[in-house]
């Protein structure tokens, strides 16, 4: 197949029977997928003295799942297809980015104070005042 070829049938798949899938039905319920769908192609072709002619082309499609369509009883609900993997995830960026915040918070605040050191003091011991008279 050449690269025009290739180019012309992704396209043909990526259509709008990709996207939702094929109704489902079971003891009255209807049940329709939705996916969404992105992909990316690319193709060239080139010339060389020694070689002659040659082709190239290159192809990535992505599918993920958005939800479902239910249809029960005349009624349509949308039920959107949860990633627990992104929540979680999105999460720990935000915990994390709050401890650094916060620390950054602490060492201004010492620094302002003229606290220095990891006791918050200096590091040397206070003179003592002797006891002789």
């Amino acid at each position: 197949m050449d690269a025009m070829g290739l180019l012309t049938d992704t396209r043909e798949r990526m259509s709008q029977h990709t996207v939702f899938g094929e109704p489902i039905t079971h003891e009255g319920i209807v049940v329709i997928p939705v996916a969404r769908i992105g992909g990316m192609a690319g193709a060239g072709t080139g010339n060389r003295s020694d070689t002659g002619t040659s082709e190239g082309a290159g192809f990535s499609m992505r599918v993920a799942p958005v939800g479902v369509f239910v249809i029960r009883n005349g009624t349509v609900k949308w039920r959107p297809a949860v990633n627990l993997n992104k929540i979680i995830f999105g999460g720990q960026v935000v915990a994390i980015v709050a401890l650094l915040t916060v620390r950054s918070i602490v060492k201004a605040t010492r620094c302002r104070r003229g606290l220095s050191g990891p006791t918050g003091g200096d590091t040397e011991a206070p003179a003592v005042p002797s006891a002789r008279p």
